[in-house]
């Protein structure tokens, strides 16, 4: 199964998004582990992580953030402005759906 983390300053606000995009994503009938950290506890929880979504008031530490994330085999995406309001848990499932699956050319080649 894929796992999804995301990460904000204390952990609060992606608590939140982590519950609405696991219920979406239920409806949808995907199955994914979404869960939520601070960014304090990011290296305990990198090594099972597919995906690491980056609250957006961490802007100035996500290069940083996405280096972790990157060697520990992970895909990244700061998340924009408004993915703790409304829709935002759509808009956040739909990228993380998208660092998940294996970006296609029309040729029907793999790039990865």
């Amino acid at each position: 199964m894929d796992t999804i983390l995301i990460v904000c300053g204390a952990g609060a606000s992606s608590t939140f998004l982590a519950s609405r995009m696991r219920s979406l994503a239920r409806t949808r009938g995907i199955e994914l582990s979404i869960t939520a950290a601070s960014d304090s506890d990011l290296a305990d929880h990198l090594s099972f992580v597919d995906v690491l979504l980056v609250g957006p008031h961490l802007a100035p530490q996500y290069s940083s953030l996405k280096a972790q994330a990157s060697d520990a085999g992970a895909a990244s995406l700061l998340l924009p402005a408004t993915a703790f309001g409304t829709g935002g848990a759509e808009a956040a499932l739909d990228a993380a759906l998208e660092l998940l699956t294996p970006p296609i050319t029309n040729e029907g080649i793999l790039h990865g």
